[in-house]
Order: C-alpha cells, then structure tokens, then sequence
C-alpha cells in the first residue's frame, strides 16, 4: 500500500513533505524547490492535495496543487500522478505538472501555461 505522508525529494532535489491523511484522503503540506529550479525567488510554498482511498487502488492516484509563494509573480502548479511500490517495499512516486503564470492580457494567454 503506497501511502503519500512524509517527505519526498524529486530528481531535481525539490522536497515535497505531506501531512497525515485525513479521513477523506486529503492532505496538506508544503513544498521547497531545489537549486536545479532555477528560481532564487521560490520560497517554500504550501500545497493541498488528495489521494484515491488505498482500499480501492493499492498504488493510488493522487492530485494536487503548490500556490508558489514568489515575491513578484503569481504562479500555481498542479501535479497529477501515481504512487508505486516495488517488490522491495519502496515507494516511488511519478508524477506529471502543469505549471500556469499569471498574465497581463488575454493576448499573453498563450506564454502563461507550461
């Protein structure tokens, strides 16, 4: 059973750390990017996520959301993905992002979504 609580670190050395879940399989946490970033303005920002219950799927689907706390832009990035576990008990998570700038006009649209 893959289970998101505790800490986690990506590939890049961003570190992700996630509150217990709750009854209804959400959770709350934070997350701190690491230098492969490339953002000296990125402070640790809050995230709010959830989980499909682990009775259902035992490598379970999970969602959610970091409001980056930058000091001169708005940025949020969602994050969708699946947790593993190998035969040796360890969890793994995999995870696509979307990543959405505030923009100035309608005609900036295109530039704002990574």
């Amino acid at each position: 059973q893959c289970l998101l609580s505790g800490s986690w670190r990506s590939d890049t050395s961003c570190r992700m750390v996630v509150s217990t879940l709750d009854k209804d399989n959400r959770f709350s946490g934070f997350y701190l990017p690491g230098p492969a970033a490339g953002y000296s303005e990125l402070l640790t920002s809050p995230l709010e996520g959830s989980q499909q219950d682990t009775a259902l799927v035992p490598q379970s689907i999970f969602s959610f959301t970091v409001n980056w706390q930058l000091r001169e832009t708005a940025r949020t990035t969602v994050f969708l993905g699946q947790c593993y576990v190998d035969t040796n008990g360890e969890e793994t998570l995999h995870a696509l992002w979307l990543l959405r700038e505030a923009a100035n006009s309608p005609a900036e649209d295109w530039k704002a979504t990574r």
